[in-house]
């Protein structure tokens, strides 16, 4: 699987590698904030289904993924409990906010779809990465198990936002897109600050 996540991972910068430091020291905000980032996953799928309900494969294939995404903040809930934990109050995602700002208003119902779809395979992409980075340092065994299951599925993700956009816009303005937007997550990336309470 490691060689395959190497290939379908596209991200032009690699996370500070003090992210990873400074996450484990602040596990209960970094779990908080992960519990969010899943739900709000689960939400951006249920949006695109009401948004575009005649595309069958979207619907069939984002339904799968919603109830993945909300399996897996049940998972961060429960790793939250384990540890005398409360959920707490959901945190604004810069990162987020910052790539949603690069899909396209108006023009084509496709052009905008290709770009939501694009966005979503991005932060999918990021997460994978954290996963990964949390799974090959953390101290807790436990939590390094649960971070490894989580990048594996992030990975998968990624592919079906990508090959969803490729199914309802030509292949080539997708992945000449992708590029467009993996530069851009790029420099996002580097201008947010390290935190310590974000997965991203």
């Amino acid at each position: 699987m490691m060689m395959k996540e190497k290939t379908i991972l596209k991200l032009k910068l690699n996370t500070d590698p003090r992210w990873v430091n400074i996450a484990e020291k602040n596990i209960e905000d970094i779990l908080v904030d992960h519990a969010w980032c899943e739900q709000k996953a689960a939400s951006t799928g249920i949006s695109m289904i009401i948004h575009y309900p005649e595309k069958t494969r979207l619907v069939d294939e984002l339904t799968d993924l919603v109830a993945e995404e909300w399996s897996h903040f049940e998972r961060v809930l429960l790793e939250l409990r384990k540890r005398g934990f409360a959920l707490g109050r959901p945190r604004k995602d810069e990162y987020v906010v910052q790539l949603l700002a690069h899909v396209r208003k108006g023009g084509a119902r496709e052009r905008q779809l290709m770009d939501q779809l694009l966005v979503s395979a991005l932060i999918e992409a990021r997460s994978c990465e954290r996963f990964k980075l949390l799974w090959q340092n953390i101290a807790d065994q436990e939590l390094s198990k649960f971070y490894y299951e989580l990048m594996v599925s992030e990975a998968a993700h990624f592919v079906s936002y990508v090959d969803l956009a490729k199914e309802y816009c030509d292949p080539k303005l997708v992945e000449e897109r992708l590029q467009e937007l993996l530069v851009i997550e790029g420099e996002i990336v580097t201008n947010l600050p390290v935190r310590d309470d974000r997965m991203h």
